[in-house]
């Protein structure tokens, strides 16, 4: 019984052990969470104003030339997918998630008899192709949990020189996303959207009502013309909407992590107070059979002094 005791106190201890150590990560993600919503925030109003004038430029009767970024080319045969995870495991189902989604959009996209080209975002997305022997356009890693302007506008000028070379040139006809909105701390929910062509009716994520209306309602005079702001406008738009996406990623990531980490430690407090019910029983028994052999041998010695 000693040896078994023994046994569930070493594991009491490992628990601990444990359990601490996703109470600090727990905590540490928490604080990561209110760094990257204030990101979020700060870069709103620049997404939010270039997205108001892209959708002036686009607006029907404003441009009357069709410009590549905005018009979808006949037959698209390949089209580039942005996958968008995390570089680090201990997220939950957050890398999971977006990977489904992801194979959601490649089903949809080869049904439609596009070949999807990936571009992943994340050490997760990256050993998911991998795994799977699946051959990679571009991949980025090292940056998911904190994501910077310069990030994102290297992501996007890989997929944009390949958009511009087209399919014909062994480029791509299309740009689609996947990623983690950022809702709220209590909501987060994967996205997939089609970057370019430009959809008109499609509202990037945390575009507010007051931005639309006054992209759609702006009177812009182009100089020298529309289709040279055009050129000019959308790579900087196409490079705003990657970095909204990788924040909102980033913000969701952490949520993620803070959730799995609090479920873990709450999990190791019930197991603790499994194994410390089961130590004491086990102490216990240890006791009575102690007890049991002192009167067992009490009991003998007194029957062999009565023979006497």
């Amino acid at each position: 019984m000693g040896a078994q005791l023994r046994q569930y106190r070493r594991r009491i201890k490992s628990v601990q052990s444990t359990k601490k150590i996703t109470r600090a990560m727990e905590l540490i993600a928490a604080s990561r969470i209110v760094k990257a919503h204030q990101r979020i925030v700060a870069s709103r109003p620049y997404a939010e104003a270039i997205t108001g004038v892209v959708r002036t430029v686009t607006a029907e009767g404003v441009v009357n030339a069709e410009h590549p970024l905005t018009t979808p080319r006949e037959n698209p045969s390949k089209a580039a997918l942005l996958v968008i995870t995390s570089d680090r495991g201990l997220a939950g189902g957050y890398s999971a998630n977006v990977l489904r989604a992801g194979e959601q959009t490649t089903t949809r996209l080869r049904g439609d008899g596009i070949e999807p080209v990936p571009f992943l975002v994340g050490r997760k997305a990256l050993s998911f192709y991998r795994f799977r022997g699946r051959e990679v356009a571009h991949s980025w890693t090292g940056f998911t949990e904190a994501p910077s302007f310069e990030d994102a506008r290297r992501v996007s000028a890989a997929m944009l020189e390949e958009f511009v070379k087209g399919s014909a040139d062994g480029g791509v006809d299309e740009i689609h996303m996947v990623f983690t909105q950022f809702v709220s701390m209590a909501t987060q929910r994967v996205v997939t959207t089609r970057l370019i062509p430009l959809d008109r009716a499609d509202a990037p994520a945390g575009e507010t009502e007051e931005a639309t209306e006054q992209g759609a309602h702006g009177l812009i005079e182009f100089e020298p013309e529309g289709s040279g702001v055009l050129d000019a406008l959308l790579p900087r738009y196409l490079t705003a909407r990657v970095y909204a996406a990788m924040l909102d990623a980033a913000a969701s990531q952490q949520v993620a992590r803070r959730r799995a980490m609090k479920s873990a430690t709450d999990n190791a407090d019930e197991l603790i107070k499994q194994l410390t019910r089961d130590a004491n029983s086990a102490r216990q028994a240890e006791i009575t059979q102690e007890i049991m052999e002192i009167v067992g041998g009490a009991e003998a010695l007194a029957g062999t002094g009565s023979e006497h």
